[in-house]
C-alpha cells in the first residue's frame, strides 16, 4: 500500500514532464548548441594535425577497428601528443554527454597508447567529465526523454534515492561498482531524481576506477583480445560485486539502526 502511494505521487509528479515530449524548440536549440561545441573543437584538432589521409579516424566498433586505429595513432601521439589527447578528450567526453555506445573500446586505447597509469588518469578524467556533462544536460532537457524510455526504472530509482539520502554517497558507489543500473541511466536520472552534483560527482570520479582499471590494464596486450567478454570474466564481475558491497555496507547498516 505504501509502495502504491509513493509511486502514485511520483507519477502525478512527473505527469507534466510526460506530456512535454517532444521537447521544445529552445531546449532542441540548447541540445544542439552542445552538439556544435564538440564539432568546433574536433575540427580545431582536425585542423591543427599534418596533412595525410586520416580515413581510419572513425568511432571503433570492434576490436579489428580499434586495433588499426591504434596502429595508425601510436605515429602521431609521439610527436602530435597534444592534438592526440585534446581530441581523444572531446571524443570521449561526447561519447558519454549523448550516450553513444563504445567508450571502453576508448578505455582500451588510452591503456595502450599511455599505459596504466596515465591511461587510467585518462579514462578517469573524461568519463566524470562527460558524465557530468551529460548530468547537466539531462538536467536541462532530459526528463521528458527518461520518463519516456524508463518510467519504471525511473519510480524504483527514485525510491531507493529517497530511502537512502542519509548515506547517498555510498549507494550511488554502490551502483557505479557493480552493474546493478546501466551508467547511462545513472547519469541521465540522477537530476532528476535529485541527486546532488557533489554526489554523484565522487561517486562516479571513485566508483569507475576498478572498471577503468580493468580496461585500461587490457589495452596493453591489445592484441590477445578476442572479444570484449574477454575483459569480465566470474572474477572479475565478483570483485566488481564484492567491492560494491563494501560501499554499501554503512547505508544498510544505517537503516538495519533506525
Amino acid at each position: 500500500m505504501e509502495r502504491s502511494e509513493e509511486t502514485a505521487e511520483y507519477d502525478e509528479k512527473f505527469e507534466g514532464s510526460a506530456s512535454k515530449f517532444p521537447l521544445t524548440l529552445w531546449e532542441i536549440c540548447a541540445a544542439s548548441g552542445v552538439v556544435l561545441a564538440f564539432a568546433f573543437g574536433l575540427l580545431g584538432v582536425y585542423l591543427t594535425l599534418p596533412a595525410s589521409d586520416y580515413s581510419f579516424l572513425k568511432l571503433p566498433r570492434t576490436l579489428d577497428d580499434l586495433q588499426i586505429l591504434r596502429d595508425h595513432l601510436e605515429d602521431y601521439t609521439s610527436d602530435y601528443t597534444l592534438q592526440v589527447l585534446v581530441g581523444y578528450c572531446v571524443v570521449y567526453i561526447f561519447m558519454q554527454t549523448f550516450m553513444i555506445p563504445g567508450t571502453v573500446f576508448m578505455s582500451l586505447l588510452a591503456g595502450s597508447l599511455f599505459g596504466v597509469f596515465r591511461g587510467l588518469a585518462l579514462v578517469l578524467f573524461n568519463a566524470t567529465a562527460g558524465a557530468s556533462s551529460c548530468y547537466f544536460l539531462s538536467k536541462l532537457i532530459g526528463r521528458p526523454i527518461v520518463f519516456s524510455l524508463w518510467p519504471d526504472k525511473l519510480v524504483f530509482f527514485q525510491e531507493q534515492v529517497a530511502k537512502r539520502r542519509k548515506n547517498l554517497l555510498n549507494y550511488m558507489l554502490f551502483l557505479r561498482v557493480t552493474p546493478t543500473l546501466p551508467n547511462t541511466f545513472i547519469n541521465l536520472a540522477s537530476p532528476i531524481v535529485d541527486v546532488p552534483y557533489h554526489i554523484f560527482f565522487l561517486a562516479t570520479l571513485i566508483g569507475l576506477i576498478p572498471a577503468a582499471y580493468v580496461s585500461v590494464r587490457a589495452g596493453l596486450a591489445l592484441g590477445e583480445l578476442k572479444s570484449l567478454g574477454d575483459l569480465y570474466d566470474l572474477h572479475s564481475i565478483a570483485t566488481l560485486f564484492l567491492i560494491g558491497l563494501v560501499t554499501v555496507t554503512p547505508t544498510l547498516m544505517g537503516k538495519n539502526k533506525s
